[in-house]
């Protein structure tokens, strides 16, 4: 038995010491610093010697990546999972899936829920970690459940952020729910890298001593604090942490693998990961890096963060979206506005699409001069209870503002749902060479049918 080295939560036995380490460089550092542009090609080029390190897991896919290869890099999604999960062998490769949102920005049907986790399953997914905005478990269930039956890890999120009704109460008992619906780990998401070290020491001893599963630690180190929050949760008994090769690291990304790593050699703690070894690694990023500078964003502490509570990535479309309307010099009053339009609408955390449906109505609120004057349909649908419970009740006086006398839904919102899979099938059966672009389509159905069409003009091209 080791003494837990700067804490006093008592002692775990040394075979349950080592630290796990999920590398997020190949989707959430490069989504938070690179504009989620890596192309699959640079990521295959490394691929087996990232699965020589002897990770966790690797973060390969989810997120906003499957909307970027499509969009941008004129890839397929579906393609770049099974060419990687034929690189990597030893390692399992994880997934960010957004509850009943998959990889979009609104729910999705039970049938396209099943068809979507079941795919990416069988193309190489073994870590589907789950979240959802409001922290409404009703919104994890199907694909918990469809996950399950898969053969996956499932590893559930309790998302973070700080308001009067996210205290560590709440996140303990949507942490023990989630247990009890089956996550095989719980991972704290801290999307704006708001949890400070102590909090994180705090949390974590509760939910060791609450939950039999494992517990694992994602941040962003925008607000400069990650790592020392890391530490904190280690030495509470945290098992895995969320790391970025060192290159891709910082900022709005994660803390520095080989920092993390470094810090915990020689003690209980020590992830027995080779340095040399992550040293190759990182040569590998640092020389592609700058292919991607176009859509670079800057690796800096971000204080407003924490004045704020807005994660980095909203901050950089709240500012793009300000300068497209030639508003820029009014971004103190949108930031102003900002906690005000959240904490109306129930204290939601600002992770996607919860940050996007937050920031443009503040955004609304500050151009017309007449709060809530003008709507968002998406702000209309939260306020319908079409996203989900908020995390504390929305004032009839608000609501009358934004949805007048309509009532509000109270059942799991794909409750109200039509089956859509067969319905898509259809719609474009002149498009698909794979059952998967179904998907794909239901997905995003206009970046798709743009790919679908460039695809096929490719393959007349090469005839």
């Amino acid at each position: 038995m080791h003494q837990v080295p700067g804490g006093d939560s008592g002692v775990r036995p040394a075979a349950a010491m080592r630290v796990r380490i999920t590398e997020t460089a190949l989707r959430d550092a490069h989504q938070s610093l690179l504009a989620t542009r890596m192309k699959t090609d640079d990521m295959l080029a490394i691929a087996e010697k990232l699965d020589e390190v002897g990770y966790f897991s690797l973060e390969v896919w989810g997120g906003a990546t499957f909307d970027t290869c499509l969009r941008y890099l004129d890839e397929d999604p579906w393609d770049r999972l099974r060419a990687l999960k034929a690189m990597i062998r030893k390692t399992p490769l994880q997934m960010l899936l957004r509850g009943q949102n998959l990889v979009g920005y609104h729910h999705y049907p039970d049938d396209v829920v099943d068809a979507f986790v079941t795919h990416a399953i069988e193309c190489g997914i073994d870590v589907m970690r789950i979240f959802d905005a409001l922290n409404d478990v009703r919104n994890m269930e199907k694909p918990m459940e469809v996950a399950k039956r898969g053969g996956a890890h499932v590893q559930a999120c309790v998302v973070y952020t700080l308001s009067p009704v996210h205290d560590i109460d709440h996140y303990v008992n949507t942490a023990r729910t989630l247990q009890d619906m089956g996550a095989d780990s719980i991972c704290i998401k801290d999307m704006a890298g708001l949890i400070t070290p102590y909090a994180a020491y705090e949390l974590v001893g509760r939910l060791k001593e609450t939950l039999s599963v494992p517990v694992q630690l994602h941040s962003h180190y925008t607000s400069g604090m990650a790592s020392m929050a890391y530490l904190k949760a280690i030495e509470a008994g945290v098992d895995c942490v969320d790391t970025a090769i060192s290159t891709l690291a910082l900022g709005p990304s994660q803390p520095p693998t080989e920092s993390i790593v470094a810090a915990l050699q020689g003690t209980p703690y020590d992830t027995l990961l080779d340095l040399a070894a992550l040293a190759e690694i990182n040569a590998h990023f640092a020389r592609i890096k700058p292919n991607y500078q176009k859509t670079a964003a800057p690796v800096t502490v971000n204080a407003e963060a924490l004045r704020w509570q807005i994660p980095g990535g909203m901050l950089s479309n709240l500012r793009a979206q300000l300068a497209s309307q030639g508003m820029l010099d009014r971004l103190d009053e949108v930031l102003a506005e900002v906690p005000k339009v959240r904490e109306e609408m129930g204290y939601p955390p600002l992770v996607t699409p919860m940050s996007q449906i937050v920031g443009t109505q503040a955004v609304l609120n500050v151009a017309t001069g007449k709060r809530y004057s003008v709507k968002s349909r998406e702000i209309k649908d939260y306020v319908r209870g079409l996203y989900g419970r908020p995390p504390a009740p929305i004032s009839d006086e608000v609501r009358r503002m934004v949805i007048g006398d309509e009532e509000v839904v109270t059942t799991r919102p794909a409750d109200l749902l039509e089956p859509e899979l067969e319905t898509a099938r259809e719609t474009v059966k002149d498009y698909i060479q794979k059952d998967e672009d179904v998907l794909t389509y239901i997905m995003f159905p206009e970046v798709a049918m743009d790919f679908f069409r460039r695809r096929a003009e490719k393959a007349r091209a090469g005839s």
